[in-house]
């Protein structure tokens, strides 16, 4: 799962890239090794102990893709493609077919990685800015060398946000000027829209529509005591990740408007010298009451930035479970987990691999065995079900952002996604959440498919962590696609379990095949039994899932139901011509 704190030093849009994957694993002095052989005993019976058929074979998946062998498979390593052809293996194993690119069942990934080439240069009025003490530089892919000198509008948080009345850009001018703007959200917003809205990328894009030439982040005094500029500046070189299209060039949110970097609080000071409000009284303004209105600065600032890429190759794994009905069929129910974990990296007690298998081995382990569940069960579904395991998920949810503008399958055909991250099965769950489920027609048919498991179904129960737009699910939400992303719930013993996955194991060399508590291989058999049935309730519904009128995500990527009023079942006949029985057009196509 891609973390909860992203760096907005340099409003990147993507994740950082993992811990360098080159590093050894440490190798203990002999005494060490001697004193450890009782331990690698224990653990190896604790791996190898029986079990009942449908977990063994959920579990010798998590054996191999957590395995050392495979080194945390980071995105774009060897390792992560051999764990690539295994996974394409198993889906011709379960009858999947290819639905990768030209008959296999991968799909390449172009990834770039990319940094600042250099600490670049700013200014403001002309007078230079130290880094380090004022600026950390941005980095901008799609354009190697930058330059960019224009008037500055401070836009607070910079948000647009008609569901709690709020227009960070009203009666504000910004077309060919830099927008400063702060980190984070205003209070007001559920945590979903919070984690929406305070996205760099988002920023950004708002700022792009409102014809700003470049964005640049302003230091609070409340972010400041988060983590001091001077800390962040350390970092001012680290790798994030996109995508490049197919002209070579990279995929960036806000392409005419990139992201500048970030100014300390003292650079803000003088970035505000001469302006109607003082630096010191917009910052206190940001915790009041009164509305925002924003504000023309007196100077400009001027930025040289150079950033140099490197391509890496990586592959999204796609098997294909047609549909049987000559009407829907054709509609693509999607599943996805993500293959990838965040590879080698710092050593923790002498251990350098980081080997995910709950994150997400097991998700991809769920994934194989419900398309088995599938075949097993002999009986096709009505509309097709793509089984996806994407790549570069810790990088920012960047292979699963690839496929949902480049899918394999038309487009208009994508009607759901289901997505399966980092399931914490150490406990006996009783509940399911599904984050995401009551924004569109899903909703139902998970609380069906968890009452027919015998689980109950819960509400989010961390909406402050905004989880429903940081896991792969959320790039099919952006393209307009309902989605819902799956998880044991939090009753009873859960609660605990969840913690104490997060506080011990969550990206640590420790989320292994076994670790304490052991992982629950009955609970994981029940979990994918929960999601196999949501998958085949979603293929074989009558009708397609919407969008819940007036959705917030719903209305803001046009999705059907969420924008419109949807039209009654239309008979199989005029269905397969497209028309309803008036003769009225039915809309397919998901508008963005």
């Amino acid at each position: 799962m891609l973390r909860s704190v992203l760096s907005l030093a340099l409003l990147a849009t993507a994740a950082p890239i993992a811990a360098p994957a080159l590093a050894q694993k440490a190798k203990p002095a002999p005494a060490a090794a001697a004193q450890a052989a009782p331990d690698v005993a224990a653990r190896n019976a604790a791996a190898n102990a029986p079990l009942p058929a449908d977990q063994a074979a959920m579990k010798a998946h998590v054996l191999f893709l957590a395995s050392d062998a495979m080194r945390g498979r980071e995105a774009g390593s060897p390792e992560y493609d051999i764990a690539a052809r295994y996974v394409a293996s198993q889906f011709y194993a379960a009858g999947l077919r290819p639905a990768g690119d030209q008959g296999s069942y991968l799909q390449k990934v172009p990834l770039l990685s990319y940094k600042a080439a250099d600490k670049g240069g700013a200014a403001i009025g002309g007078d230079p800015l130290v880094f380090g003490e004022d600026y950390i530089p941005g980095a901008n892919p799609a354009n190697p060398t930058l330059v960019v000198d224009a008037p500055v509008v401070y836009v607070g948080y910079g948000l647009v946000a008609p569901s709690v009345g709020r227009d960070d850009y009203a009666a504000a001018d910004v077309k060919g000027k830099i927008v400063a703007v702060v980190p984070g959200t205003p209070d007001g917003l559920n945590g979903e829209e919070r984690a929406h809205f305070g996205s760099p990328a988002t920023k950004a894009a708002i700022a792009m529509a409102h014809g700003a030439v470049g964005i640049v982040v302003l230091e609070t005094p409340e972010a400041a005591k988060g983590q001091p500029f001077a800390k962040l500046a350390e970092n001012w070189d680290r790798p994030r990740v996109t995508w490049a299209g197919r002209n070579g060039v990279a995929h960036v949110p806000a392409p005419s408007t990139p992201a500048l970097g970030m100014l300390s609080q003292a650079a803000a000071t003088k970035l505000f010298a001469g302006a109607s409000t003082s630096w010191e009284q917009a910052a206190a303004a940001l915790t009041g009451t009164t509305p925002f209105e924003a504000i023309e600065l007196a100077k400009n600032l001027s930025v040289r930035m150079t950033t140099t890429s490197t391509p890496i190759t990586s592959y999204n794994v796609a098997g294909m479970l047609p549909g049987s009905d000559p009407v829907v069929g054709k509609e693509v129910v999607v599943l996805t987990a993500h293959l990838d974990h965040v590879g080698v990296g710092e050593a923790v007690k002498g251990d350098t691999i980081y080997n995910g298998a709950m994150d997400n081995a097991v998700g991809i382990a769920s994934l194989i065995e419900e398309a088995k569940r599938f075949q097993a069960s002999g009986q096709p579904p009505k509309r097709s079900v793509l089984f996806l395991a994407v790549t570069a998920e810790e990088k920012g949810l960047v292979g699963s952002d690839y496929f949902a503008n480049n899918p394999t399958v038309p487009k208009e055909n994508l009607v759901a996604d289901v997505n399966l991250d980092m399931p914490i099965i150490t406990y006996k769950f009783t509940d399911v959440i599904a984050f995401g489920a009551d924004r569109s027609t899903l909703g139902p048919i998970v609380r069906r498919a968890a009452a027919q498991a015998g689980a109950s179904f819960s509400p989010d129960p961390m909406p402050e962590q905004g989880l429903f737009v940081r896991s792969d699910h959320y790039r099919f939400v952006q393209q307009g696609i309902p989605s819902v992303f799956l998880w044991p719930g939090e009753a009873g013993a859960g609660k605990e379990a969840v913690e104490k996955f997060f506080a011990e194991h969550y990206h640590q060399p420790s989320d292994e095949v076994v670790q304490d508590p052991a992982i629950d291989w009955e609970s994981g058999s029940r979990f994918i039994q929960v999601n196999y049935q949501i998958a085949r309730d979603i293929a074989d519904a009558p009708e397609r899932p919407m969008w819940n009128r007036g959705d917030f995500f719903g209305t803001l990527y046009g999705g059907i139901g969420a924008v419109e009023q949807v039209e009654p079942a239309a008979e199989p006949e005029a269905k397969a011509k497209g028309k309803t029985k008036s003769g009225r057009k039915l809309r397919h196509s998901v508008t963005k």
